[in-house]
């Protein structure tokens, strides 16, 4: 009883947060800056979900990626290509993005898990994987090459995911942020999450108990790059450009991955806080 108490107290708490941040755009409205602080919150929010995903797998599962940039830029150039030589809508082609980075996030998991890559050496061959993507996409010129790809703006078309103003962005990347904490505080009391943990913990206990290890780590990685992927494709439409090194370099890998460590691992409100 005192746990479901809590738990109602907490929810009652998101909710409120919720509502608060909801309601944030229309004092900033009338602020001659306030375009400016929304392009500073959305970039938190960006952040703070890009962090959650990250701590699926480098928080409760224990295995910290520094290269969840090749994700997002998997996210961010697939959606692009999608829109701009078939004029695929980015709300459909995010959900084509995010699949498109889970079986690359497979791929990379299940290769790496399973010759017992963890610890450093798996940290050092992401960067590594990130950094080949770089130079991948910087030398193919259908994908822009070194110059990077352009959104073409197409106006307020809100159907497109083009909005005049950062209020739209704000909303979007807003309801992201709060869905990738509900789902890690689900996650959180799920089976699939005490597995994580297990993994986490002590791999050799965890596999005597009848968890397989390399299908838990495999799996998370899997999840962790399936909503990278989807930010990616945000992250595409807001700033309307992309190239090699903006989304597959070192540097927001090392961002989600700060947000992720200041806030506290394997928590659920620790990457959106930090």
């Amino acid at each position: 009883m005192m746990r479901n108490l809590l738990q109602g107290r907490r929810f009652i708490g998101f909710a409120l947060l919720f509502l608060f941040l909801a309601l944030l755009p229309l004092p900033l409205s009338r602020s001659p800056k306030g375009e400016y602080y929304l392009h500073i919150i959305i970039l938190v929010l960006l952040y703070a979900y890009l962090s959650t995903a990250w701590n699926i797998l480098g928080g409760y599962a224990g295995q910290h990626s520094l290269g969840n940039g090749l994700y997002l830029g998997a996210g961010a150039y697939v959606s692009t290509i999608l829109f701009l030589k078939l004029g695929l809508t980015p709300w459909v082609g995010m959900w084509i993005a995010g699949a498109a980075a889970a079986l690359l996030g497979w791929f990379v998991g299940y290769a790496c898990f399973r010759y017992g890559l963890k610890g450093g050496y798996f940290a050092l061959v992401t960067i590594a994987l990130a950094e080949a993507a770089v130079y991948l996409t910087t030398n193919i010129r259908w994908l822009g090459g070194a110059r990077g790809l352009e959104v073409t703006w197409m106006g307020h078309r809100p159907l497109l995911m083009q909005f005049e103003g950062k209020t739209g962005y704000y909303y979007i990347i807003l309801v992201m942020a709060a869905l990738s904490i509900l789902y890690t505080a689900w996650l959180d009391r799920q089976r699939f999450g005490y597995y994580l943990v297990a993994v986490r913990e002590n791999e050799r206990a965890a596999d005597a108990l009848g968890v397989d290890p390399l299908k838990i780590k495999t799996q998370a990685n899997v999840v962790s790059a399936f909503m990278t992927g989807l930010g990616g494709t945000f992250f595409a439409q807001y700033y309307t450009y992309i190239h090699p090194r903006l989304v597959f370099g070192e540097g927001p890998s090392v961002q989600i991955l700060l947000f992720a460590i200041i806030g506290g691992l394997g928590t659920v409100w620790g990457p959106a806080v930090g």
